[in-house]
């Protein structure tokens, strides 16, 4: 008896320590509390901590294969990097109307974070009152979709949120319940008049946000139907990728090789050539590369006259996929251009990084970026009053 009661006395003091770290109760997920230092570790180069400054926003990046989100901005002089964990993030968009940052979690079932930045903190007998000089951005909910969607890039248009559902072949639209509707496909996908929409077989993975559905683009590896699928080792890519227009549901542009982040800025359409490293615009039904880096360039937004461009390192397995690259050389780092002069102004290296998936930015008014800070000024006690009495919008 006595070593039954020793015994569920451990079990209980277990279960009494288990759950405990803020980072596993706002990632859903037990083993968030073990982030790999070298995983933050980072170099600048050029002017980049200069750039984010004469900007004045915090850059929001999404590292799926590291399941890591981070959040950057200069502070009174400083650089500031925060960071949160998260199962495989993926796509990103900023509903600005609202306030709320939008992430996608692509681990099956998949999720959609919905992320909102602290206000304040509820006045409190049990804990001193501070004032807070930062607004992280916290989840304030989660909703699960089907992990057939398999969803990647993310958008706001006309105040709805849709998504890439590559493994359907078709852009949904994403309810606050939790249901999607398919709203667009390609024509490429029908057969007989059917759409396919059981596999994936074109990745469609990226949207360039127009005011409608019909006024923005669909970038996608090909823009056939065939028996070999995007994952195979064998599936041809160089020279396969399209853009599909969302009104005429046909490729204005074809000859990329694997394009991700396509992006509308200035009434100009980008995107990503990954397979080549390559950043450049549409023009004439022709892609026109701009700047090469060095790397699986995928994750773009624009501040103004400034790029900010993701690269990543190539996954051995996918090598193939990257025809235009030297793998080996292959960096996975964030850089900022200019997009008049064609320069790189500054450029961010994670030594340890592997990949980059979006990128979007927010004022640092609006938010600080994400609750946990990388550096020496770590506070567990700050953190646990922030977690314990916050107030978001």
């Amino acid at each position: 008896m006595k070593k039954q009661t020793r015994e569920l006395a451990e079990i209980w003091q277990q279960h009494h320590q288990e759950w405990r770290d803020h980072k596993q109760i706002t990632s859903q997920w037990q083993e968030a509390n073990e982030t790999d230092p070298k995983l933050l570790e980072y170099e600048a180069r050029g002017d980049w901590w200069d750039v984010l400054e004469r900007c004045s926003i915090t850059l929001l990046i999404t590292r799926e294969y590291e399941h890591l989100l981070m959040g950057m901005q200069v502070k009174a002089g400083k650089p500031r990097i925060t960071y949160t964990r998260m199962p495989h993030p993926s796509g990103l968009t900023v509903d600005r109307d609202r306030g709320i940052v939008h992430i996608a979690s692509t681990r099956n079932p998949n999720q959609i974070y919905d992320l909102m930045p602290v206000r304040d903190t509820i006045s409190r007998l049990d804990i001193p009152e501070e004032k807070r000089d930062d607004r992280p951005l916290i989840p304030v909910r989660s909703r699960f979709y089907p992990g057939c969607l398999y969803i990647h890039d993310l958008a706001m248009i006309g105040g709805n949120l849709y998504a890439n559902a590559v493994g359907q072949n078709a852009i949904a639209l994403l309810e606050n319940n939790g249901t999607y509707q398919r709203v667009w496909h390609p024509y490429c996908i029908e057969i007989d008049a059917q759409p396919i929409f059981g596999q994936n077989h074109i990745q469609l993975n990226s949207i360039a946000v127009g005011e409608t559905l019909e006024t923005s683009y669909f970038s996608a590896s090909c823009a056939e139907v065939s028996a070999l699928r995007p994952g195979h080792p064998d599936f041809p890519v160089d020279g396969r990728g399209v853009i599909f227009s969302g009104k005429t549901r046909e490729p204005i542009v074809r000859g990329l090789t694997r394009p991700h982040s396509a992006r509308l800025c200035k009434n100009k359409l980008w995107v990503d050539n990954s397979g080549y490293g390559e950043l450049g615009i549409v023009e004439d039904g022709k892609f026109a590369p701009i700047f090469t880096l060095p790397g699986w360039t995928r994750g773009l937004c624009f501040y103004e006259n400034i790029a900010f461009v993701g690269t990543s390192r190539v996954i051995p397995r996918f090598r193939q996929y990257a025809p235009g690259l030297d793998v080996e050389k292959s960096i996975c780092s964030l850089h900022a251009v200019d997009v008049r002069s064609g320069n790189i102004l500054g450029s961010l290296i994670f030594p340890y990084g592997n990949q980059i998936f979006a990128l979007d930015w927010v004022n640092c008014q609006f938010s600080s970026g994400f609750p946990f800070l990388v550096g020496e000024d770590c506070d567990r006690d700050r953190d646990t009053r922030l977690f314990y009495s916050f107030i978001t919008d």
